[in-house]
């Protein structure tokens, strides 16, 4: 990796101790992780592992993606075990090692669906079959739970799957020169090969980038060779598998959400491990293509569930947008790998607020229900016969993949929070978090001590073993338009300090030296280009990095009839009692008369009564029941 990047804080170092993010892991730890066990166990996705399964048995026959699963709730384990000891949740972790090395086959290769169900078909059908895929979440798994105990069996048992996979792709003849369908190999690759130092693994990564898109198509030599039409696939195109241009060529984000935002994650992390500028540059494109036209104001992106995808620029439908939770994860798994490449506060910015809107949302404040579409806008009635995900949060999904991809996120929060360089720290998060780092081995200790995103200050106390300099890079979120900073109480003029979004203090600092930082955050309206036709007169209001709502609970039903007058104060309110404490908005606003009798349509604008409106943060709507949900009210 290039001497200039940031790499991300060790887990095992940083310590979540309270607000916002600290309370969402504590839940995730306490609650969550066992709940989706008890789901893997109950619905057959551990014991698939056992390869019992038979035509014609009572077995739950194992699907094509449940390895998955169980690799990111073994990752979610690890993530835990690394902030506090469990015994019980490690045995269990040990229990499916046991399983996973008994599922291997003799030649290294490792799938339960096709080792018990279709064995003849092993990688004869990438674009459609999650083979790497799954493989991929499992290396994740081996390398976190390596790293968090120090136990070999489940890396041991990867490195030898991947050995197999590397025997049968390439380019040297007799090999395949392909690609799976469903990106995310690419990115464990990575991390395993930092971890064990075999640099085959960064070229097999390398390998699945560079022959993605080209020609002669792999998909349609691999449909042809299988017997099937080319021209049939899932989702249209090559585009949706982001195989319709080699990854250097490609400037819009296009096709399956997920998979397009896991492939970039992966193409960022080989781009920094071999300087691959046109890599790196493609992902730059991709980026500014993301934010600036396809993503949600709630860092939510894929804006239909047909296909799970992107449609075109500014199509960012409310009611039925997908903005699947993993998408939100996979853009949060981007934006940090570029933020630490180009050492940007726009991709910091990106982070947050996927973080805090569209991956929150996805799980509930008990930690035990979840959201796989996550709508801008909703009416019940409506969902219900759309046909799509219901309005509110489920136990678990046929396809499950976002409640462990949500844990496995939130349990590695810390991971986010800071950065490092050869001889500087960066802040990106702002929570309650104290983490220790060595700095050319001076150890070094910040404490955090905040209620952000509720409350504006941000307190840091520096404990060093022995007088250092080095560079803390503290961010200015985008959001932020005016902020005050003071060393050792004496204010400074930050503004001198700061540079693509970060203020950066070089200094000789001292243990004890303290650092407040205030973030203004007041409540402010936010207007969608005008090209997003979906939010044409409306506006959605925001405090900090949290994106609001309005919600039936608070505001009565027929949320659409609600104008918001343009000159109406916001004001700010802290309820502790209200969805585990969160800061709510209140306005005075106008709601629009229904017609009298049966008159669907009359010839005069609608007559008003004035009406107070409040707005919670996004992430905590569908917490009280069944109703409808606004983000982007009308404006008058």
């Amino acid at each position: 990796m290039s001497k200039s990047s940031w790499s991300p804080a060790e887990l095992k170092r940083v310590r979540i101790e309270g607000g916002l993010l600290g309370e969402r892991q504590r839940m995730i730890l306490r609650r969550s992780i066992d709940q989706q066990y008890q789901q893997c166990k109950s619905t057959g996705r551990i014991d698939a592992l056992k390869l019992q399964w038979k035509s014609g048995s009572d077995l739950p026959k194992p699907h094509e993606f449940w390895d998955s699963d169980i690799g990111k709730w073994i990752e979610s384990a690890a993530y835990a075990l690394m902030i506090e000891p469990n015994a019980e949740l490690e045995r269990r972790v040990d229990e499916v090692a046991d399983l996973l090395e008994g599922a291997q086959q003799p030649d290294g290769y490792l799938n339960s669906h096709f080792s018990a169900v279709a064995p003849e078909k092993r990688f004869t059908n990438l674009r459609d079959q999650h083979e790497l895929y799954c493989a991929g979440h499992l290396i994740e798994a081996a390398v976190a739970y390596f790293q968090a105990t120090g136990k070999r069996k489940i890396l041991d048992v990867l490195c030898r799957y991947v050995d197999c996979i590397d025997s049968t792709f390439g380019t040297e003849p007799g090999m395949k020169n392909g690609y799976d369908g469903h990106e995310e190999i690419e990115l464990a690759l990575i991390k395993l090969w930092k971890t064990t130092g075999d640099v085959k693994h960064l070229k097999l990564a390398k390998h699945f980038i560079d022959a993605r898109g080209k020609q002669p198509h792999f998909f349609t030599q691999e449909a042809i060779s299988r017997g099937d039409d080319p021209k049939k696939m899932w989702g249209g195109g090559y585009e949706y598998y982001q195989a319709h241009l080699p990854v250097r060529e490609q400037s819009t984000v296009e096709g399956h959400s997920v998979r397009a935002l896991y492939l970039f994650a992966g193409v960022a992390d080989v781009a920094a491990a071999t300087g691959d500028k046109p890599l790196l540059k493609a992902c730059r494109r991709i980026f500014k293509n993301l934010t600036g036209r396809r993503m949600y104001i709630t860092g939510g992106v894929g804006s239909t569930r047909h296909g799970e995808r992107f449609t075109y620029d500014f199509d960012l439908p409310n009611e039925s947008a997908y903005a699947e939770t993993c998408a939100s994860i996979a853009l949060v798994f981007f934006a940090q790998r570029m933020m630490n490449i180009d050492r940007d506060g726009k991709y910091a910015d990106a982070m947050e607020t996927a973080l805090y809107n569209g991956v929150l949302s996805g799980i509930s404040l008990d930690g035990e229900k979840y959201f796989y579409a996550n709508y801008l806008a909703t009416d019940p009635k409506w969902h219900r016969l759309e046909g799509g995900y219901p309005a509110e949060r489920q136990g678990w999904f046929g396809c499950a993949c976002c409640p462990p991809n949500l844990a496995r996120l939130i349990a590695s929060i810390g991971m986010y929070v800071y950065s490092t360089g050869e001889d500087e720290i960066a802040v990106n998060l702002y929570a309650n978090a104290s983490a220790t780092f060595e700095l050319k081995g001076n150890r070094i200790t910040l404490e955090q001590r905040t209620d952000y995103p509720w409350d504006e200050t941000v307190r840091i106390k520096l404990s060093v073993a022995e007088l250092k300099s080095f560079t803390l890079h503290l961010r200015i979120p985008g959001w932020c338009r005016k902020y005050k900073l003071k060393i050792n109480g004496k204010k400074t003029n930050a503004k001198r300090f700061v540079k693509n979004g970060y203020a950066s203090i070089i200094r000789t600092w001292r243990d004890g030296d303290r650092i407040e930082l205030t973030l203004a955050m007041p409540p402010t309206r936010v207007y969608a280009d005008p090209r997003v036709r979906h939010n044409t007169g409306r506006a959605a209001i925001t405090r900090g990095p949290i994106v609001y709502c309005l919600e039936q609970s608070d505001n009565r039903a027929h949320l659409n009839a609600i104008v918001l007058p343009e000159k109406s104060k916001l004001r700010v309110n802290y309820e502790s009692r209200l969805l585990g404490g969160v800061t709510t908005i209140r306005a005075k606003a106008a709601r629009e008369k229904f017609n009298k009798g049966d008159k669907l349509y009359q010839e005069r604008r609608p007559q008003t009564v004035g009406q107070s409106i409040k707005a919670i943060p996004y992430y905590a709507w569908a917490n009280r029941g069944e109703g409808e949900m606004i983000v982007w009210i009308r404006e008058g």
